[in-house]
């Protein structure tokens, strides 16, 4: 059993035994390990390792080529991390980015008000005892400059898009574009999180994939539908369309300029929680920042002969959690032709971190090893390419299985005499006789099939 006690960076469990092996894997494998793991660590932080930073960046690749290169109308951009701290405070969120907080009065452990039943028993001691809710705000501070005052203040960004709103002007004036549009990026965010948990699901420091889209006042609502379809397009590409649902915010319940919010959750492990959401921010941002700078952001409607402010309509994805969610939904244990289990991680080919894993049948036969090694150059230069030459064959399989790889190449004493390899196929197990000449087109063929 594995123990998540570590600074109280806490598992609430459903599904135990399947999170655990999850975030066991993703450790032994080199996907995921607890930050600062060596001191300690410290709460709600995780590091990538070597797999995971490959499975991480094809999320973020397929999304930039799904959203970004493959229209006309999105614009990317990659904003600073530190902003000035009139942004914050134009946007609200240096008075209301905040979360209840609540402390068990025993042991003082802290809990944000909105997730625990304060009439239960404290989580960490049992007792049944806590203060009053006070409003606690989630930015993490810091300071600009050889001074640590008020006036050098500032704080980590805690989204994405205020640097979309605060580059509109220069979108328009450099880029002319034509409403409806938008802005994407992909890049860091901070939350001073009460309590983050759930391995990578909440954390303080977060990547996130987002648009905001910029429409005209009365064009909304078709707008909202419209990319309300691009997501679900989105998450049939990655796999993951049948452990999401979708949840319509309520107007009591959304934030205040917002038109309309749509929530996507998933069945994790630990329960239903949101993956992504879409929401339409209405004209709020742009007329906030219009007010507290002095620079009119609109658009100029050449038509009508007219300044608008634009809508803006806003899907947004995190990373982190869409990572989780791949690995959550595409875990899998089976048996094998023999009798016995393997365990599978049956990632669609374009995020898996390596496509193909090469095997010399024997490492004591030079001529075979050889020939393994050509290959495995020749398919490294244009599809992500594993070596693996320990163990036998059929351990290997099943330690690219655990990872997820698509295909295993096996150069074995055929291949010397007609030049032609077995390829495996990793969620069948079935394998062919390919020619060697023919693998990078064969692989770039399967690499090409639609995935959903």
């Amino acid at each position: 059993m594995l123990k998540f006690s570590l600074l109280h960076d806490k598992l609430t469990y459903m599904e135990t035994d399947r999170m655990e092996k999850i975030v066991s894997l993703a450790k032994r494998r080199g996907f995921i390990f607890q930050g600062s793991e060596i001191y300690g660590g410290l709460a709600g932080t995780w590091d990538y390792g070597p797999l995971g930073v490959e499975l991480k960046n094809n999320v973020k690749e397929l999304w930039w080529d799904f959203f970004v290169h493959a229209r006309g109308d999105i614009y990317g951009i990659d904003s600073a991390i530190l902003m000035n701290r009139k942004v914050w405070e134009a946007s609200g969120h240096v008075e209301n980015f905040s979360d209840p907080m609540i402390d068990c009065k025993k042991c003082q452990s802290r809990f944000r008000a909105d997730k625990i039943d304060i009439n239960a028993a404290c989580p960490e001691c049992g007792a049944r005892e806590f203060t009053s809710a006070r409003a606690f705000n989630m930015m993490f501070k810091t300071y600009a400059g050889p001074v640590e005052d008020s006036a050098a203040e500032i704080f980590l960004r805690p989204e994405t898009a205020q640097g979309s709103f605060s580059n509109f002007k220069n979108i328009i004036d450099s880029m002319r574009p034509k409403l409806p549009f938008g802005i994407a990026q992909i890049g860091k965010a901070f939350r001073n999180e009460i309590t983050p948990g759930n391995f990578i699901f909440r954390t303080r420091e977060f990547e996130q994939m987002e648009i905001e889209y910029f429409t005209a006042p009365g064009a909304w609502a078709d707008a909202f539908d419209y990319w309300r379809g691009e997501m679900q397009k989105w998450m049939a590409m990655l796999g993951i369309a049948s452990l999401v649902s979708e949840r319509e915010i309520a107007e009591g319940e959304r934030a205040h300029y917002s038109k309309r919010t749509v929530d996507f959750d998933f069945e994790f492990p630990f329960g239903r929680e949101e993956l992504y959401g879409l929401a339409c921010r209405s004209d709020f941002d742009l007329k906030q920042h219009t007010m507290a700078s002095g620079v009119e952001l609109a658009y100029y409607d050449e038509a009508a002969k007219e300044k608008i402010v634009p809508f803006v309509v806003e899907p947004t994805f995190g990373v982190d959690r869409t990572v989780l969610a791949l690995l959550a939904a595409h875990y899998s244990e089976e048996e094998d032709k023999k009798g016995g289990k393997r365990t599978v991680l049956k990632l669609p080919p374009q995020l898996a971190p390596y496509k193909v894993a090469i095997f010399p049948l024997v490492a004591n036969k030079p001529q075979i090893v050889e020939k393994a090694r050509d290959i495995y150059s020749s398919l490294k230069k244009n599809i992500s390419t594993a070596w693996d030459d320990r163990g036998n064959i059929g351990k290997r399989y099943y330690a690219q299985d655990e990872i997820g790889t698509p295909w295993c190449v096996t150069v074995d004493y055929q291949t010397l005499e007609d030049n032609t390899v077995t390829v495996r196929d990793r969620d069948t197990a079935e394998q062919k006789r390919v020619a060697t000449g023919e693998l990078t087109h064969f692989f770039r063929e399967e690499l090409n099939r639609p995935t959903a």
